[in-house]
């Protein structure tokens, strides 16, 4: 009896839901008859171990599974054929094997591992390897000896070189350890990833041409062991960070996973992806497609149901693209606690770090911008070993201000950013966490796990902004109408005895006039005309510190009879369709006996990225 799949020496079974076996096997006999399994443990069978024949071919191929076998090991499993008369006519052994927890490890170099071997971990006999030149063993780095493949797509078609004895340290091994210290229960690696290696080189249908493609060649050695595993660990998108592939990083990440997942006949296999992590020296790459390659990455579990994303932005390299020896053990790591989470739904660790909200406020202070991040999933306190570092703020999508955040303060799950940016000016800048291909980020949490590189991220909004209108007709100072809660559209404008005014900043400050009147309370008028080329969806962005009412063409649009101080920009939002031509806004601001000061005005178009479409200061203009 030969056995072609599914049972080799010192592997690893996957388990069930039952934590037994439940090994897809499958060899050749030149004998018929009933088949059995005999399963031992240190020399004593065990009892209620079933291997069922589920398929034979003339051929003299079967099919069966090996049920029963307990999580743990080592055991000793042996096959037979017995006879009519019980005789038996055939047999097969395999020594020491394992059920726990199969994983493949799949991308590109990080995966593979080029860390320096210095840093290695001590091999634990009950983690193993499926090495790729087709054998199982203790696993012990590098597990990825590329020139000794039996798969010709990493020797004939992508080529390998014997690989240098200093290196060879990936996160695999110290994924599997920390998996078998959470759970204490066998962990096996089906190495399968290839240095240098695209996502068109991953493409699902080149699987047809088998072990000549990476595909192909990892979906082969998956069959081979059982056509079971526990989970897909994949670090994989440095290779994809040109002008051309970067844009549909995301699309054909979709693509494989849906492929593996059908190939693999699991609808949920998790999948652990590592954010790709930095990159410099004399290895170039464009720092708009390395970060949209990062950003993309973030985002795939809002595409990829069952898949987390682990950061790897603060890790040490060994050299100008790989992650060192030391800091993969610390990658895998934090790749064992979000499958920790992802697949065993464990309660003492949570999903990686993910971004939760980002707010602008002013401080009150210094009159610029306070940037506050929450973010979710942070196990204990953010962190950070010296000076808190990593965040920068773009001032579009390609360009970057220096400079603009001179302070970091870490609060539990928040991160707040002093910056020297107008609390007026903030809007339309972006933010970044590892802006660049080179960046240096130190925060992690508690649990040494870091902040997912993000990017471009709009501080405010994904709009496009008017000019703040700060040339108005101001009416006189006018009798007092409370919160203007009875006030009424003034239909004799000229009794208003409006002027022109120039105000010198984008707040239309009336604070010295309406002091001369405190404490009397009084109403005053503003008004101008927005004109627009065509139809629009607009919001009118208002910021205001006392009561205040908004006509549009005389139909009144907005009240608030209790203001807020103090005047904010763009606080108050006022959705409405301009008509092409003139659209008259009168706006009355109550001066609340002396306390108000004026208003902020602008529009907005709400369209994303839309300064790419849309030509806002063209379209739109302020008329008196």
């Amino acid at each position: 009896m030969q056995i072609q799949t599914g049972l080799f020496n010192h592997m690893v079974l996957q388990r069930n839901e039952l934590n037994q076996s439940a090994a897809k096997i499958t060899g050749t006999t030149k004998k018929s008859g009933m088949f059995h399994a005999r399963v031992t443990k240190k020399g004593t069978a065990l009892k209620n171990i079933s291997f069922t024949v589920t398929e034979t071919k003339n051929t003299g191929t079967f099919v069966g599974v090996l049920t029963g076998v307990p999580v743990g090991g080592p055991y000793d499993v042996t096959l037979t054929v017995a006879d009519a008369n019980g005789k038996i006519v055939d047999t097969a052994s395999v020594k020491d094997v394992l059920v726990g927890d199969v994983w493949i490890l799949a991308g590109q170099s990080n995966m593979q591992g080029i860390g320096h071997m210095k840093d290695t971990l001590k091999p634990d006999p009950m983690t193993r390897a499926f090495y790729v030149t087709d054998t199982w063993g203790v696993a012990k780095d590098p597990l990825h000896q590329l020139h000794l493949a039996v798969d010709d797509v990493h020797t004939k078609v992508l080529g390998a070189g014997k690989d240098a004895p200093h290196v060879g340290v990936g996160p695999g091994l110290a994924f599997a350890q920390e998996m078998r210290k959470l759970y204490d229960v066998p962990q096996g690696l089906i190495a399968a990833a290839h240095g240098g290696t695209t996502m068109d080189q991953w493409d699902p249908a080149l699987k047809s041409e088998g072990g000549a493609s990476l595909y192909g060649a990892m979906l082969r050695r998956f069959h081979k062991n059982g056509s079971n595993v526990a989970g897909v660990l994949w670090y994989q998108g440095c290779s994809d960070t040109s002008d051309v592939t970067a844009p549909v990083y995301t699309k054909k990440m979709i693509a494989f996973v849906k492929a593996v997942r059908k190939d693999f006949k699991d609808a949920t296999l998790p999948f652990g992806v590592v954010q790709i992590s930095r990159v410099c020296g004399g290895i170039l790459s464009s720092p708009v497609h390395w970060n949209s390659v990062q950003e993309q990455q973030r985002l795939l579990p809002k595409s990829i149901k069952h898949l987390f994303v682990v950061p790897a932005i603060d890790l040490a390299l060994d050299d100008g693209i790989h992650i060192s020896g030391f800091d993969q053990n610390r990658l895998g790591k934090r790749l064992a606690q979000a499958m920790a989470t992802l697949k065993f739904k464990n309660p003492d660790y949570l999903p990686p770090i993910a971004l939760k909200s980002i707010k602008s406020v002013p401080n009150l202070q210094s009159g610029w911008t306070d940037i506050i991040l929450t973010f979710d999933h942070v196990m204990g306190a953010l962190q950070s070993l010296g000076r808190p570092a990593g965040f920068e703020i773009a001032e579009n999508l390609e360009f970057l201000s220096n400079h603009l955040i001179f302070r970091i303060d870490l609060s539990g799950n928040k991160v707040i950013l002093k910056t020297s940016i107008p609390y007026t000016e903030s809007a339309n800048r972006f933010l970044h966490y590892g802006y660049g291909v080179h960046p240096y980020c130190n925060i992690t949490d508690a649990f040494d796990r870091s902040l997912p590189v993000m990017g471009p991220v709009p501080l405010r909004s994904t709009g496009t902004f008017s000019p703040f209108a700060n040339k108005l007709l101001v009416s006189d100072f006018q009798p007092s109408a409370g919160k203007l809660d009875g006030l009424q559209y003034p239909r004799k404008h000229a009794d208003l005895n409006f002027k022109a005014i120039q105000f010198p900043t984008n707040f239309c400050s009336l604070h010295d006039a309406i002091a001369l009147h405190a404490p009397e309370d009084h109403v005053v008028y503003y008004k101008f005309n927005l004109m627009s080329t065509e139809a629009l969806d607009l919001k009118l962005d208002l910021g205001y510190d006392g009561p205040v009412k908004v006509w549009l063409d005389g139909a009144e649009i907005l009240h608030d009879p209790k203001g807020i101080n103090p005047a904010l920009p763009d606080e108050k939002k006022v959705s409405f369709t301009a008509k092409q031509g003139a659209n008259e806004f009168l706006i009355a601001l109550g001066t609340n006996h002396g306390l108000a000061w004026g208003v902020f005005i602008r529009f907005e178009h709400p369209i994303p990225k839309a300064a790419e479409t849309l030509e806002l200061a063209r379209i739109l203009s302020f008329q008196l």
